[in-house]
């Protein structure tokens, strides 16, 4: 339906003009009542349709290619803080020194860094964290990395499609050093982007 306007007539009286207007709601030409019902029905449809469409991809998308999961430990700090949202990505699984992955540990999923790979000689000594013989210098760690009593015992020697992972914050942080290796394989995949929960 449209709206035209029909000027049915026009008269002046003492300088000005008075116009009178009538709008009337007149049908589309060519077009009936049922045909302009059908034509918003099939609009309603072809926007669920869309709607079914976007969200069939988006659960493809984070089922198969990407991960997402809430940080719920200070394990991380400051790289990842509790609460923040992490994206991963699940296909590439062919790690390196330093790049944060997401594991699994008693049914919780987990952010830590890899700090040795296969066929890597992972110590900790007094002087800290040692791979192949050498002290690492890890400037974005600001505690000393330290044996827990009750973990596993060094040096070790990371096996075929195995990782040695940290949490950054060093003290408190349940990582290889209480489990052991963690098998590539048993990785969700490799952090990408990390969404920082904002204090309100």
């Amino acid at each position: 339906m449209v709206r035209r306007i029909r000027i049915r007539g026009v008269s002046s009286q003492k300088g000005k003009i008075n116009m009178i207007r009538k709008i009337e709601r007149v049908p589309v030409k060519g077009m009936k009542q049922g045909e302009q019902e059908t034509t918003v029905r099939q609009d309603i449809l072809y926007l669920l349709l869309k709607i079914v469409v976007t969200t069939v991809v988006l659960m493809f998308v984070f089922t198969f290619l990407f991960g997402i999961c809430r940080n719920s430990d200070v394990s991380m700090y400051p790289a990842v803080k509790e609460g923040d949202l992490v994206i991963f990505y699940r296909l590439d699984k062919s790690y390196t020194a330093g790049d944060c992955v997401v594991v699994e540990y008693k049914g919780n999923e987990q952010i830590r860094r890899i700090a040795a790979v296969a066929g890597d000689t992972v110590d900790i000594t007094e002087d800290g964290l040692v791979i192949n013989g050498t002290p690492q210098m890890e400037m974005a760690i600001y505690e000393e990395t330290n044996r827990y009593a009750e973990g596993i015992g060094f040096p070790v020697v990371v096996g075929e499609g195995e990782i040695f992972v940290f949490g950054d914050s060093r003290k408190n942080a349940a990582d290889s050093r209480i489990y052991g290796c963690v098998s590539v394989k048993d990785t969700l995949g490799k952090v990408i982007t990390i969404i920082r929960r904002r204090e309100i």
